[in-house]
C-alpha cells in the first residue's frame, strides 16, 4: 500500500514538473528560426534559437546581449523576428570607421566577430528607450548601420542558445 502511494505521489510530482513546464514555454520562451548569415559563427541559417522573454521584462539589455525583436517597418518578405548583438544603449555615441566600431569614443572590443565589413559609418546618438544593433557577421547583416537603432519596445526577448540542430564541435 505504501509503495502504491509513493508511486502515486512520484506521479503526480512528474506530471507537476511536466505542465509547469510546458507553461513556461507556452508564455515565456520563443524558438524562431534563424533566416541569414548576420549572426555567423555563434548562430547559424536554419538553427532555432531559445528565446527568454522574461530577461527584459526584470531588467534592460546590456551591451553584448543577443536579442530577439520585431521591425514595424520591416518589408512582408522579410524575417518577422531579427536576432543581433546590442552594441549601443541610449545616450551612447556609436560610430564605425573602416571596420572599427567606437562607443562613447572608444574601440569596442569584438572577440566574436569573425567576418569583418570595412566599410565606415557616421557617427549615431542612441536615443532614449533605443537600441543599436549590429549582426556579429558584419560583412553580411541588415541591421542598425541600415534602419538606425531599435525602439527598446520591440525586443522580444534575449537569445539563450541555439536549440536545433544540434552543433557539434
Amino acid at each position: 500500500m505504501t509503495r502504491l502511494l509513493n508511486g502515486r505521489r512520484l506521479l503526480g510530482a512528474i506530471l507537476e514538473v511536466t505542465l509547469l513546464g510546458v507553461l513556461i514555454a507556452a508564455f515565456f520562451v520563443r524558438t524562431p528560426q534563424v533566416s541569414g548569415r548576420s549572426m555567423a559563427p555563434q548562430i547559424f541559417s536554419g538553427e532555432y534559437v531559445l528565446i527568454d522573454t522574461l530577461a527584459y521584462r526584470l531588467g534592460s539589455p546590456a551591451r553584448g546581449d543577443i536579442v530577439a525583436f520585431r521591425r514595424s517597418d520591416a518589408s512582408s518578405d522579410g524575417p518577422s523576428t531579427y536576432i543581433k548583438r546590442v552594441i549601443g544603449l541610449p545616450g551612447d555615441r556609436v560610430e564605425i570607421r573602416t571596420g572599427v566600431v567606437y562607443v562613447n569614443g572608444r574601440v569596442l572590443p569584438e572577440p566574436y566577430v569573425r567576418f569583418q565589413d570595412k566599410r565606415s559609418f557616421a557617427m549615431v546618438v542612441v536615443p532614449p528607450r533605443s537600441l543599436y544593433v549590429l549582426g556579429d557577421n558584419r560583412a553580411d547583416s541588415e541591421d542598425s548601420r541600415a534602419f538606425g537603432p531599435i525602439p527598446e519596445g520591440s525586443v522580444i526577448g534575449r537569445a539563450v542558445a541555439g536549440i536545433w540542430p544540434p552543433q557539434i564541435l
